[in-house]
């Protein structure tokens, strides 16, 4: 796509100011810089002065300080909303000009994201206001070639979403075989023959992490020791981990006080925020902010895993801090567990690696249908 084709923006938008005096519209939303709709953080306090989206309209927060280096825009695709009357809400003026789904597409590039944080002004807060929005060049083919790229784009959003309702199923039955193998029926006070009560301790080694010096180049490197950070299981998402954003040299190992973990360890961020998890499937190290646990051979990682799952919502709750959120490792191990007979993990771990081995497939397709959409994405180009 040539120069040629880039157009202004303002050319092909027009804001919409339409207010929920009457209340009509009672679901609020807020937008993340992932680029959906949400629920809002805060309640609203004047929902008759919010700003109503209707679907097919696009809305984005104006604010663009400690917002990640991205703006949080979305179209709205569901039921019509509400949102903060600091929100910017607009549509296109006309559909067979400019699709509306292209456009959003054009949004999610990080190309934008650059070019809205550069655009922001502001003293104590910035601000990319509708003006400069109006300014931005943007790439306006054929409709025809518009909605070739919308269609690719959907058929690889859609495997990517269906596989996440897999995995988020397949999640919800594995949380039940552990629930009704491990908690329901079991009294702690009157344990089956060869349970007993225990804590996070006694399911194996516990490790902690470092960073080596991030002053130093020669510790870093593309294709080196993988090393992982709480960041990038926030920024993933994903339960199967092999590697983070960063890898490190064997000599940047060396000057660090971190260890690698073996497959099957189980990752516990012990720093805000606390309670992040992941699976190790190929052999690792973390930085200072995850507590990890190679588990011992006679509970196997299945158990250790939904053990800590089900303990991190209170883990996270005691230890809350005046600076930052952290549990340090000796608290960690004090938490009561009960220790089952081996024979019964044994079994439960046979069981849910089945369902684990189809949940780390559904996410590597995702990995790599991600990939394709940032092709597709790079198609709109200048």
């Amino acid at each position: 796509m040539t120069g040629q084709n880039m157009k202004r923006l303002g050319d092909y938008i027009r804001p919409v100011d339409v207010r929920n005096r009457d209340l009509k519209v009672n679901l609020s939303q807020g937008i993340c810089n992932q680029k959906y709709f949400q629920n809002p953080k805060q309640v609203a306090e004047n929902p008759e002065t919010h700003k109503i989206v209707r679907t097919g309209q696009f809305a984005y927060n104006r604010a663009t300080t400690r917002n990640g280096e991205k703006i949080s825009i979305a179209l709205r695709e569901g039921p019509d909303c509400t949102v903060s009357s600091a929100y910017q809400v607009f549509e296109v003026i006309d559909e067979n000009v400019l699709n509306s789904e292209y456009l959003m597409m054009w949004f999610r590039r990080p190309e934008f994201d650059r070019l809205a944080i550069y655009f922001s002004h502001g003293s104590a807060h910035e601000f990319f206001e509708w003006e400069s929005m109006c300014e931005v060049q943007v790439p306006v083919p054929t409709i025809e070639k518009q909605r070739e790229i919308v269609a690719e784009y959907n058929t690889l959003a859609t495997r990517i979403e269906t596989n996440k309702k897999l995995i988020a199923t397949l999640e919800q039955t594995a949380q039940t075989l552990y629930r009704h193998t491990f908690i329901d029926n079991i009294d702690p006070n009157n344990l089956p023959d060869g349970w007993r009560m225990g804590t996070i301790g006694d399911l194996g080694e516990m490790v902690s992490g470092a960073t080596p010096s991030t002053t130093v180049p020669e510790y870093w490197c593309e294709n080196g020791i993988p090393w992982i950070s709480p960041a990038d299981l926030s920024r993933t998402g994903l339960k199967f981990i092999s590697r983070g954003a960063k890898d490190i040299t064997k000599s940047g190992y060396d000057s660090a006080s971190t260890w690698l973990l073996p497959k099957g360890s189980v990752l516990f961020s012990s720093r805000a925020p606390i309670g992040l998890m992941g699976i190790v499937v190929s052999e690792l190290c973390t930085n200072q902010g995850f507590k990890s646990i190679v588990p011992n051979e006679k509970y196997g990682f299945g158990y250790v895993y939904y053990c800590l799952n089900s303990l991190k919502d209170k883990i996270a709750s005691e230890n809350t801090g005046s600076t930052f959120d952290e549990v340090s490792g000796e608290r960690l191990k004090l938490y009561e567990v009960v220790l089952p007979e081996e024979k019964v993990t044994v079994e439960f771990q046979n069981a849910i690696e089945k369902i684990f081995n189809l949940q780390e497939k559904k996410e590597n397709e995702n990995i790599i249908l991600d990939k394709m959409i940032s092709v597709v994405l790079s198609k709109i180009c200048c």
